[in-house]
């Protein structure tokens, strides 16, 4: 991986390729395999964190390990830099073998590390610390693994050309192979495994030959000089842990906040999205989302066994061993109230878990039941002949067929219609209630989604959603609400509230969307369910709601009188759509003040504390990024602005400062769209990440062969990557929603297909910039290339919150206005009268 994703390193004399020496190894093909292997490790290493961080903390986390890495990568770059006397071709296959192993220790010593560490929630200075000893432990290995590529990048006699390929050639092996990695062990032990392979990067490079031993030997020489020794004992650690099955060796010991080491699981499995863990059976009196009051809790008991994802979202599978009588409790839960209708003959559900919604379906009489799950793990789980399988029974019900699919692409490309669709407090990865999940998208929550869902029910057939539900505050409620009201709107319908019934019991509300209106057959089977359950009724054809807020989103004649009202909320009731797809954020920036103020008061409404929680998290990681940023890049570089001059000292901060920002906008704000598109945000970080690197890189490299370093050539370039950016924000969307029905490996192509142009047209910028200050003076090049790593690390959090705010669209935007605002920001640096001296090329001497 490029240690700058946006170009090369810095061009100045001292970080210059040596491209032009004749000489060459006969090591050639150990170099370049070691290299692959670092790169391929690097990447790996980003992924497996944020799965691993996804199980200890939050899905949204995945921008936090981008900022860890880039922090790390960089601040590598600027210690070699800083030692640039010390690091020649001299002793480079050495130095390539030292560090390299130092990669590999420290990321087995950080993981081990990190596994003792509970990240914390509440904004306290405990927490403070924990994030800050997290994010020191997630860099380590990146700062030995940004001194490996700025060494092999700098520093070796090979055409740079070539060296960066076999760079972005790793990273892309990285993105795509630790996929199939995950698939095979759990998180921890894939971190180990990818330690195996940068000690084999090591020995790699101490086989390639470039120079001699140094004079003075470096730092734990000693003890990183037995590299054949390392790699056996990360293998075998590695192969230790993949087959421990008792949490004996390395294993988070706090997930969520949970002990993880002392209740053992049934079984649990791992693969590149999840981390499901079975609890043992246990008798008991039945577990329900929202039990009806009438129910008799004691007349009841069953064999259940908890499902946890991730350590936070959670369901129970009940042992009935395919015996509906067993089940009959079902008929009790106010998430299956939609099954009183009349006439259901096909039902699919979204989200099998443990079973309970294909159970309850097969209760009620439904002959045919579709379930879909995103993840395999549940499926195999459910399969005839194994352990869990015969416990829930669910292949021995009848009628019943299970589809491993993401839910949203499975309905838009079916052609089934279904009478009844059921979706029951699904999170798709992660519970809520804690702020869990409120910074990270969601595409089964959004208008676009619940259009698809409506489209695939019969004429009379219901979309049936259960959420959270508060009495004293209608939160996610609301939101849902005026999601379907938005679908319904946007599909033609003149009158939503003739298609909605809502209730209520304890802390579930059940939500059932007609595709027609409800006729007096249907109505009437709802009510008299409604009464004899004791359910409360909140919305209900020809009545009026009781909530004030209920009854205006619903009888919202239009769109735009539905927006108005439900962003005039203290909390965000506004409908999400694919471009702000956070239906669980639900705390708006222009209302934060007063949230906090019902917080403090100890009246925080609903969702809001868990929602505070999650944005101050936020705010504290950026804070936590900026001090480590300006203590590693931006303080030991300052002696290189100095002397400059102004305008070149202004002109290229304000320069690289957009670089850095503007790419990251875009990056995120790609990662989030393609995580809509394509069902689950590993899927979206292996991809856009992949697609980046190697087109950025393919970018640089041409703009050493078509240079723009012409103030004609430079605006247009600037103009052409701007207005491809912002054009993403209106043509993508659509083309996205209208593909929604392929398969994963046409989603994928389409999204490589997208990003591709951007990222060839972006990585133009960096390598541009440092051509343009390297002809009026290379002395500052390495604080500007600071500068750029710096905002890159703190813009991940900025686009975030950006996202959140005002939407994807807007993130995009803001990262195509900083690449406009590099023209006038390369006009007060100034364009040669003569080519610029390419970067990285041997003639600019050292």
């Amino acid at each position: 991986m490029a240690i700058n994703k946006a170009g090369l390193n810095p061009a100045d004399s001292d970080l210059a390729s040596t491209a032009g020496v004749p000489a060459a190894p006969t090591g050639a093909f150990a170099f370049y395999a070691g290299l692959f292997c670092i790169t391929a490790a690097t990447l790996m290493l980003q992924l497996i964190q944020t799965r691993l961080l996804s199980v200890v903390a939050w899905y949204h986390l995945a921008f936090f390990v981008i900022s860890t890495a880039m922090f790390g990568l960089s601040a590598g770059a600027v210690w070699v830099y800083l030692r640039r006397a010390r690091y020649t071709e001299r002793t480079l296959s050495h130095d390539l073998a030292h560090y390299a192993t130092a990669f590999a220790v420290t990321m087995a010593a950080a993981l081990a590390l990190q596994m003792t560490l509970a990240p914390v929630t509440r904004p306290t200075m405990t927490a403070v610390l924990v994030w800050s000893q997290i994010a020191a432990l997630l860099s380590l290995p990146y700062f030995f693994a940004g001194v490996v590529v700025s060494l092999a990048l700098t520093r070796s006699p090979f055409p740079v050309g070539r060296v960066y390929g076999v760079d972005l050639a790793g990273a892309a092996f990285g993105c795509f192979g630790v996929l199939g990695l995950l698939n095979l062990c759990d998180a921890p032990s894939a971190v180990l495994w990818t330690a195996v392979l940068a000690a084999a990067g090591a020995m790699l490079f101490a086989r390639s030959g470039i120079g001699g031993l140094p004079d003075r030997a470096p730092r734990f020489a000693g003890l990183l000089r037995r590299r054949s020794l390392w790699l056996v004992v990360l293998a075998v650690a590695a192969t230790l842990n993949t087959m421990d099955d008792r949490r004996l060796g390395l294993y988070p010991i706090y997930a969520k906040g949970e002990l993880q080491i002392e209740n053992l699981p049934w079984f649990e499995d791992w693969n590149s999205f999840s981390r499901v863990v079975t609890m043992p059976p246990v008798t008991e009196a039945p577990q329900m989302w929202g039990p009806s009051p009438t129910f008799d809790a004691a007349a009841w008991t069953v064999a259940a066994s908890d499902l946890n994802i991730d350590g936070a979202a959670g369901t129970a599978a009940y042992g009935i061993a395919g015996d509906l009588s067993r089940a009959g409790f079902l008929k009790s839960d106010i998430t299956n109230l939609a099954y009183y209708l009349p006439e259901r003959r096909h039902a699919a559900i979204i989200g099998v878990g443990g079973g309970r919604d294909v159970i309850s379906a097969r209760l009620f009489g439904v002959p045919q039941v579709t379930g879909v799950e995103i993840n395999p793990i549940f499926i195999e789980q459910h399969r005839a002949g194994t352990a869990f399988g015969d416990f829930v029974g669910l292949e021995r019900l009848g009628g019943v067929s299970l589809v491993v699919d993401e839910a949203r692409s499975w309905f838009a490309s079916s052609r089934e219609s279904f009478d009844l669709i059921q979706m029951s407090l699904i999170d798709t990865w992660a519970a809520t209630g804690a702020g869990a999940f409120t910074l990270s998208e969601n595409g089964l929550y959004t208008v676009e989604a619940w259009r698809i869902f409506l489209r695939r029910l019969t004429p009379k057939g219901v979309f049936t959603v259960s959420r959270w539900y508060a009495p004293t505050h209608v939160t996610e409620t609301g939101r849902m609400v005026s999601l379907a009201v938005a679908a319904l709107l946007d599909d033609g319908v003149a009158r939503p509230r003739d298609h909605i019934y809502l209730v209520a019991t304890g802390a579930v509300a059940t939500l059932v969307v007609s595709r027609a209106p409800f006729d007096t057959e249907a109505l009437s089977a709802l009510r008299e369910a409604t009464a004899r359950l004791d359910y409360q009724p909140l919305i209900v054809p020809g009545e009026v709601p009781a909530s004030e807020t209920l009854r205006n989103i619903v009888e919202a004649p239009d769109a735009a009188a539905l927006e108005a009202y439900t962003r005039s909320r203290t909390l965000d009731l506004t409908p999400p759509r694919d471009d702000r797809p956070f239906f669980f954020n639900q705390l708006p920036f222009y209302h934060a003040p007063k949230v906090i103020a019902l917080a403090l008061a100890g009246r925080s409404p609903g969702v809001g504390w868990g929602n505070l929680v999650a944005t101050a998290t936020l705010l504290l990681l950026f804070l936590i990024a900026f001090a480590f940023v300006a203590a590693t890049i931006v303080y030991p570089l300052r002696d290189a602005v100095r002397d400059t001059g102004r305008r070149l000292a202004t002109g290229g901060t304000v320069y690289f400062a957009l670089i850095g920002l503007g790419f990251m906008f875009v990056e995120i704000g790609l990662l989030q769209r393609f995580s809509v598109f394509l069902g689950h945000p590993i899927y979206a970080l292996a991809l856009v990440l992949f697609s980046l690197i190697l087109f950025t890189g393919v970018g640089s490299l041409l703009s050493d062969r078509l240079g723009i370093e012409r103030p004609t050539r430079f605006a247009a370039w600037a103009l052409l990557s701007a207005g491809y950016v912002l054009a993403q924000t209106w043509w993508l969307p659509p083309l996205l929603l209208t593909l929604d029905s392929s398969g994963l490996v046409v989603r994928g192509l389409v999204a490589v297909a997208a990003i591709l142009p951007a990222g060839l047209l972006l990585g133009y910028g960096f390598p541009t910039g440092m051509r343009l200050v390297s002809v009026v003076d290379q002395r500052p090049t390495p604080w500007f290339w600071g500068i750029n790593g710096a905002c890159g690390v703190l813009a991940s959090a900025l686009a975030v919150a950006c996202s959140i705010a005002y939407g994807i669209g807007a993130t995009l935007s803001l990262g195509a206005v900083c690449y406009l605002l590099l023209i006038p920001a390369a006009l007060v640096i100034g364009f040669p009268r003569a080519p610029a001296i390419p970067v990285g090329s041997g003639a600019a001497g050292r």
